[in-house]
């Protein structure tokens, strides 16, 4: 996909440069591999879907601490919950947390071995 329009409250625009595949680094370590990521170099901000939380093995509960919700990301090993990630809520309903891309340089290099004869 390349080149797309997006419906806005402001109306359509073309946001959508391409996809590819992430990889985002959350605040406590929760690493996410996401295929099919939309790419835009005029967007401010993200959005990370639930799907793709749960395509990655986690679990998301939601809990209201002291007034304020906060979503979990959660793992369950041996039988016991774990609380990876705690997103706190904007009044707006949505969840919110800042995310680091993991960036990655492959280099390939490629050895020839010339044989010299001397005549």
């Amino acid at each position: 996909m390349s080149n797309a329009h997006v419906n806005t409250i402001l109306g359509s625009s073309k946001l959508i440069e391409g996809s590819e595949r992430a990889i985002i680094l959350l605040p406590k370590g929760i690493k996410f591999i996401i295929d099919d990521v939309l790419y835009s170099t005029k967007s401010q901000r993200n959005l990370l879907r639930f799907k793709d939380i749960c395509l990655n093995g986690y679990h998301i509960e939601t809990m209201n601490e002291k007034n304020v919700e906060y979503l979990y990301i959660t793992n369950v090993e041996c039988g016991k919950k774990y609380i990876l990630e705690r997103l706190p809520a904007f009044s707006s309903g949505l969840y919110y947390t800042h995310i680091n891309a993991i960036e990655s340089h492959n280099t390939i290099s490629r050895l020839c071995n010339q044989n010299y004869s001397s005549s």
